[in-house]
């Protein structure tokens, strides 16, 4: 017959050894936490970045570039002529703005577009196309037409309220805050950006600036992509393909 087999043991362990290992995982827990708290606090909640030499470089002749440029735009000055027969144009910045002169980083900020790949609409005057000329090595700019605009504002309209971004697909909120000036639905608004009419001002500030879409193969391929949309600078009604791309 084969022998019963033996309770094996539990070796115990001393009641003081287990409250020491307790009072050391609390310690250390307690540590952790602290130090956690103590990064966040000294961060920010933002993680280092370092900056290797050659980012340095390029940002400041990216700087020297814009005030050479900058400077002979003030000592010559071209004549700002209004085209005929265009009112509105659409600006795209499509070149990142690291390193830029504090000049064109004011333009970028007034125009509201922080965001690469973002867009806006502007009336032109004077004013504006010497705007135009300070941000051209970094945005697309050129005549957007009736169909162009319509596609925008129906895809990609929002407009911010009470800081909550909202999509344009109600008309009652844009009769809400836009009625005082004659604006009651998409149409209008369509209508009157196209038109750049007296309220132009007043629906630009009221729109948020379009964020446009980039394809998925830009960041495998970005010189790629960069030939797709093109040079910055002037396009004219060449702007409309632009918006196709992006849109």
């Amino acid at each position: 017959m084969a022998e019963p087999e033996t309770k094996r043991k539990i070796p115990l362990v001393p009641e003081n050894l287990l409250k020491k290992r307790k009072a050391y995982q609390a310690i250390k827990a307690t540590q952790a936490k602290q130090a956690l708290l103590d990064k966040r606090k000294h961060l920010g909640g933002k993680q280092i970045k370092f900056k290797r030499l050659e980012e340095f470089v390029r940002d400041s002749h990216r700087k020297h570039r814009d005030d050479v440029r900058l400077q002979r735009m003030e000592h010559k000055p071209r004549l700002m002529l209004l085209p005929e027969g265009h009112k509105l144009a659409f600006v795209v910045r499509i070149v990142e703005i690291k390193g830029v002169s504090p000049q064109v980083l004011r333009v970028i900020q007034r125009l509201r577009l922080r965001k690469i790949y973002s867009g806006t609409f502007v009336k032109l005057s004077p004013a504006s196309l010497k705007m135009l000329r300070i941000v051209e090595p970094y945005v697309a700019w050129g005549y957007p037409n009736l169909k162009s605009i319509r596609e925008l504002i129906l895809k990609r309209g929002h407009t911010k309220i009470n800081n909550k971004k909202l999509a344009l697909t109600d008309n009652i909120l844009i009769e809400k805050h836009l009625g005082n000036h004659g604006i009651i639905c998409l149409e209008d608004l369509i209508h009157e950006i196209y038109s750049a009419g007296k309220h132009f001002y007043e629906i630009n500030k009221f729109l948020w600036p379009f964020q446009l879409s980039v394809a998925r193969h830009a960041a495998r391929n970005k010189m790629g992509f960069r030939k797709e949309i093109g040079d910055p600078g002037f396009r004219g009604d060449g702007i409309n393909h632009v918006i196709r791309n992006l849109n």
